[in-house]
This record gives structure tokens, sequence and C-alpha cells, in this order.
């Protein structure tokens, strides 16, 4: 009874703080840059206030998912601290209450917050994003035409079953034309059974001809093609006009889990380098998974003795935030650039510190 009693108060006292932590870390970072990128809006294209107050609001989520591991970090931090200034991680001791016994409601807390995470950073983050892009691009900057593009992908799904697929390497905005184009259709087993592939296709104005192309018919057996035949001009079967192709096309941070890994098969099957959505799938899991990590380390390193714990554990998640943000700067750029496979790069922040609170955690057990 009385280990159920010290179990909420210590997850209590820690999730106010956490709570707390959100909401400073959150308006440091709108401060710094929601606030800016709004100031330019308004004088830049007079934007609206109901504009103003949609990037606000839709801004929110991908500032907030950045802020659950520093907040994680800080709690663990400041609440065993605190505890430990107090004696009160003394007298549980005394009373034959382990070390473990006693971090165990922060590493719930840090489970529970770094699972929750995963799943806003899959069903609200990419919605926020997408909907932010809209409001800015449509009602703040007015821009009516497309813009150019790299690697444009259209899909037609009938019933949950791919149909057709549309890859272009590029759009040119100034020409209107799609360039590098391949076009696979599928059977109702999802094989493909077609395949056209064009230098380019040009839009004027009521539908795509794609030009110097050749076309395949794929074999039953070994997904060989039979024949082939080339072409001078062949109408795009796509209904869809550049301005709505365009506006078809998500950014990484704009897509699920799920639409990432359907677009790295898509451009791995057209042999185009997709390390850096590689690591953007990676890093939608590890990034919230920091805040377990976080709490492993934070909840040894709050018992350090000091007079203000306070000052001394903001002082400290300062510290090794930068270390960790800095280590994952590094993953991104060595996994972008190949150097190293984008799930170990991407990783290697949390590698660090799971070995690192694991550390702490049996020194402060002794």
């Amino acid at each position: 009874m009385h280990i159920r009693i010290l179990d909420k108060y210590i997850f209590r006292e820690v999730l106010i703080t956490f709570l707390f932590g959100i909401c400073a870390f959150s308006a440091v970072f709108i401060g710094s840059g929601t606030l800016f990128k709004i100031a330019k809006y308004i004088t830049d294209y007079g934007a609206s206030l109901q504009s103003v107050a949609k990037i606000f609001v839709l801004g929110l989520p991908k500032v907030v998912i950045w802020t659950f591991p520093m907040s994680m970090l800080l709690a663990s931090l400041m609440t065993f601290g605190r505890l430990s200034g107090n004696s009160e991680i003394t007298a549980m001791k005394s009373c034959g209450i382990s070390f473990g016994r006693i971090a165990m409601p922060a590493l719930i807390l840090g489970f529970i917050v770094s699972m929750g995470a995963v799943a806003f950073n899959e069903y609200v983050v990419p919605w926020a994003n997408t909907a932010y892009r809209n409001v800015l691009y449509y009602e703040i900057e007015n821009n009516a035409g497309a813009k150019s593009q790299e690697h444009i992908i259209l899909k037609e799904i009938r019933d949950g079953n791919m149909q057709r697929l549309v890859y272009a390497r590029y759009y040119d905005a100034d020409s209107q034309t799609l360039q590098g184009i391949t076009m696979q259709d599928f059977d109702a087993d999802g094989k493909v059974r077609h395949v056209e592939n064009a230098n380019y296709a040009d839009w004027n104005g009521n539908i795509w001809t794609m030009h110097e192309g050749v076309i395949y018919d794929i074999s039953d057996e070994e997904g060989k093609s039979e024949h082939s035949v080339r072409f001078e001009t062949q109408q795009l079967p796509v209904s869809a006009n550049p301005k709505q192709i365009v506006r078809e096309q998500k950014d990484p941070e704009e897509l699920t889990m799920k639409e990432l890994r359907a677009e790295i098969n898509i451009m791995k099957s057209q042999y185009v380098n997709t390390n850096k959505l590689e690591a953007e799938l990676h890093q939608r899991v590890s990034v919230p998974m920091a805040s377990l990590i976080f709490a492993l380390i934070g909840v040894p390193l709050g018992l350090q003795p000091t007079r203000n714990s306070s000052s001394a554990g903001f002082a400290m998640s300062i510290v090794i935030i930068f270390i960790y943000y800095a280590l994952m700067t590094m993953g991104n750029a060595l996994a972008r650039s190949g150097a190293v496979a984008p799930l170990l790069a991407v990783w290697l922040p949390n590698i660090i510190g799971l070995i690192a609170g694991f550390f702490l955690i049996r020194k402060a057990s002794r």
C-alpha cells in the first residue's frame, strides 16, 4: 500500500514538471521561430488575422513533438534532484526501497510519453504540416501557379488496390512538362503488367502527351518484358492539371510512416537515392523514443548532491539536450550522405544515450 502511494507521488511530481517543461520549451521555440515567421508573413504578404491564427495553431504540433524528450529529461532531473535535496530519497532507501523501485514511476512515464509521441508523430504532425503548407501557400502567399518540383508521384487506387502508378523525376513549371516519366499498370493481384517510359510529357491545357517513349508488356511467369514498342507520342492517362499534380505532392514531413515506406519503395524502383526519406522514416520513431532514454539518464543524474537542484537540473538538461541534438544532426548528415546506413546513423544518439543511461543507473543503484 505504501509503495503504491509512493509510486503515485513520484509519478505526479514528474508529470507536473514534464508538463511545465512542454510549456516552457514550446514557448522558447514559438518565440524564436513561429512568431518571427508570422511577423514576416504579415509584413511581406499582409496575411489576415484568420490566416495567422491558422498558421499559429497548425505550427504547434511540429514544435511540441520536439519538446517531449527535452521535457522528460528536465522533469527527471528536477524531480529527483529535489527529492534528493530534501533527503526524501535517503528516507525511501532507509525503508528498504531499492533505487530501481524508486526510479520505476519516472521510467514508466518516459515509456508512456515515448509511445504517445510515436502515435502523435504519425497521426497528428503530418496532417498539421500539410494543412500548414496549404494555408501558407494558398491563403498567405496566394500562389495560383504550380512550382517546379522533383520526384512527382501520382497514384490511382480503386477499392484499396493500386491500379496505376506514375512517377516523374521532375516537373518544370516554366514549360509545364513532366520529365523522366515511368507509368506502371497493375493487375488485380498487384503485379505490374504494363509499363510505359517516356522522355517527357507536356500539358496542352487539356491533356498530357508523352514524347519519345517505350511500351513494355510484362509476362506472368518471371516479370520480364514479353515485347516492347517505341512511340513518338502517347497520351498520358492523367486527368489532373499541373496545379493539381503539384498540390497532391507532399514533403517528407507531411507523410505518415506508411506513406514514407511506400514512397521509398517507389523511388527505389526508379533507382533514386532514398537516404533522406529513410532518415526521416527512422527519425519518426527515434526522436519520440528519446523521452525514455532521457528518463534513464535524468533519474540517476538528478540524484547528484547540490544545494540548488532546480537551477542545476535545468542547466544540466540544456547541456545534455545540446549534446543529443548535436549527435542527431551528425547522424542525419551521415545518413543522407550515405556514409552510414540511415537506420544506424539516426539511432546513434539513442544508442549512446541508452548505454549512458544503463551505466548511470547501475552506478546509482550501488
